[in-house]
């Protein structure tokens, strides 16, 4: 199994940028792909940024494209959310997701706890 722990969300000002980090720990030898994840006040969860192990694969939700870069660093077993130019509707809780293989847009078996980020106007 693997552990997600998210880290690097707070308040930041519309316009700003966040960096958000998610380590993984437990069976982390086989290869994985790790997402991202979110979910407003009152609204469903979303998918917004994906990456495969080798990051040869890269998928974002069209809310993000442009403006949110997903990267991993697999020596230290971390996924990164850089998130800039933020917009008020991009305030939500942020929740890391991995999986074992090579799919990226598939149900997610392994999550963290989410980070909140609040975007003020």
């Amino acid at each position: 199994q693997v552990q997600l722990a998210e880290s690097g969300g707070g308040l930041v000002q519309a316009g700003g940028s966040v960096r958000l980090s998610c380590r993984a720990s437990g069976r982390t030898r086989s290869r994985y792909v790790m997402a991202w994840f979110r979910q407003a006040p009152g609204k469903e969860r979303e998918f917004i940024a994906g990456i495969t192990w080798s990051a040869s694969r890269i998928y974002y939700s069209d809310s993000v494209k442009g403006r949110f870069t997903i990267s991993r660093d697999n020596a230290a077993n971390t996924v990164y959310l850089q998130m800039n130019s933020l917009k008020p509707e991009d305030t939500a809780v942020y929740y890391c997701a991995a999986n074992y293989g090579e799919h990226i847009l598939i149900s997610y078996d392994y999550w963290g706890k989410g980070t909140q980020v609040t975007v003020s106007s």
